[in-house]
């Protein structure tokens, strides 16, 4: 069903607990687990609440002894696009969300969260103030700090669908530089001795010049012996960010043998407060966004064009892992360097720096570790993901059914590439919203020392298990057929 208010998710909770459905939502459909499907199910699709309203002096139900805050409500099928529009465009302010404009808010902030900027502004789940949430019984739930607070808790990175169905969240905004910006760049290694050697020199590029609060994004490791530069930075001018890749810039341009530059290396600084106006990028950064081009569609409608591959891709295989800090430590950079090149001489590997809060500021640190993710993200520097899909496929319709042949041995090699890369160095479990579909170690992944609490407010909020997603917190205990208890 199509949601346009609370009181329909209301309805729909209650029709689902009468006749014994499972009930799953769906805001924008990002779920690389597939959470929005489940068998017998009634989907709920949150995509029209769409309410956008800046606040600036927000207090929590039932807080009336805390301090206001600025902060932005979000109804559940708004996407960051649309946030950021009115927060940072509008109101030069800035909330913490995801990188890819059409990610939405509620599954994004209920999986915990990392944005382009998280090294400075922290976890988007440890942004959240308030959630009105609809819970299995058909209640309509104000869950904070205040009050049912270990419900509160759980949604700040529990995993979406699973607790209830969350109708709006207030989130905290936050402070706006100056200016954003970023630095790209696609690098040719000409060997394969070259190409380690790359590996090793980006790690200390790294490791010495961009470890703090500052930088984020990401490194992409190609068979190919191409590495494809896009980190963002926060806050710094031209200058700074040019410096802090100066040597390495001079580095590759002195080994002319061993490299070149497909693409140079380019920095390019933003106002902070156009950083999402399709105007502004059509003129400053001529192919970085798509517009949306459907009739009636507002021309600030937009998605970065490398996205583009994703809408409605067929995935092969999605396989993620957290990289601890140690492997920073100059002693310990080699085998960092080596596991890189093992796996991404399999399969393309790549690095998300923003995704991991080593390197952040102490306070954003604390904040994470009072949410329900793997405490493992604090001590870690970054994500690795090795993923790969093809184009969009349906079954029955010549020319575009899946080649199973194909998917089955790119999964093969995603899978070798990721184990490949795990018994190189040590790595901390996985990122919910990013993760792979087959963990049969899903639980301790994704929530490590926190899934025994997660499961007592599952328990506790929705004892039939009406909320049922695959390796959500609880599903172990129901059949995915049914409502037969297992266990």
């Amino acid at each position: 069903m199509v949601a346009e208010s609370t009181a329909d998710v209301v309805a729909a909770v209650l029709f689902a607990s009468k006749h014994r459905l499972r009930l799953v939502v769906k805001g924008t459909g990002h779920s690389y687990l597939g959470t929005s499907n489940a068998r017998d199910s009634l989907l709920v699709w949150t995509h029209r609440m769409q309410k956008v309203e800046v606040q600036d002096n927000f207090t929590a139900k039932g807080c009336s002894n805390s301090s206001p805050q600025q902060a932005v409500d979000l109804g559940a099928g708004v996407y960051w696009l649309q946030a950021y529009q009115e927060v940072t465009g509008k109101r030069a302010r800035y909330v913490q969300g995801g990188g890819c404009t059409t990610v939405g808010v509620a599954g994004f902030i209920q999986g915990g969260g990392f944005g382009s900027f998280s090294k400075y502004y922290g976890l988007g789940a440890a942004g959240l103030l308030e959630a009105e949430v609809v819970t299995a019984d058909g209640r309509v739930l104000h869950a904070n700090a205040c009050q049912h607070p270990d419900l509160f808790w759980a949604l700040k990175g529990g995993g979406g669908g699973t607790f209830g169905i969350v109708t709006k969240l207030t989130l905290r905004t936050r402070e706006l530089p100056e200016t954003f910006g970023v630095v790209y760049g696609e690098i040719q290694a000409l060997t394969d001795r070259a190409y380690r050697i790359l590996i090793g020199k980006l790690i200390d590029q790294y490791a010495e010049n961009l470890f703090n609060e500052n930088w984020g994004e990401q490194m992409i490791f190609n068979p190919s012996r191409k590495v494809n530069i896009t980190m963002l930075f926060h806050g710094l001018s031209q200058d700074v960010a040019q410096n802090a890749w100066s040597l390495f810039q001079q580095w590759v341009v002195d080994n002319p043998a061993d490299y070149h530059f497909i693409t140079p290396l380019t920095v390019l600084v933003l106002p902070a407060r156009s950083f999402w106006n399709a105007n502004f990028l059509e003129q400053h950064a001529p192919g970085l966004i798509a517009l949306d081009i459907r009739p009636g569609s507002d021309h600030e409608k937009f998605f970065y064009a490398n996205n583009r591959g994703e809408c409605g891709q067929f995935l092969h295989g999605y396989d993620s892992a957290w990289l601890p800090r140690q492997l920073l430590e100059k002693t310990e950079r080699h085998r960092l360097a080596d596991a890189l090149y093992a796996s991404s001489m399999i399969w393309t590997t790549g690095i998300h720096f923003n995704k991991g809060l080593a390197g952040s500021r102490p306070e954003e640190i604390a904040a994470a570790l009072d949410c329900a993710m793997n405490p493992a993200i604090t001590d870690a520097f970054a994500l690795a993901i090795i993923a790969g899909g093809g184009d969009p496929v349906y079954t029955g319709v010549s020319g575009h059914e899946p080649d199973l042949k194909e998917a089955s041995s790119a999964a093969s090699k995603i899978r070798q590439a990721m184990t490949t890369l795990r018994a190189g160095i040590p790595t901390t479990g996985s990122y919910l919203n990013e993760s792979d579909y087959f963990d049969d170690n899903w639980r301790q992944s994704y929530w490590g020392k926190n899934y025994n609490r997660l499961a007592a407010v599952k328990k506790q909020y929705d004892p039939e298990g009406l909320f049922f997603v695959h390796h959500g917190v609880g599903s172990e205990f129901w059949s995915k057929d049914g409502f037969e208890r297992i266990n």
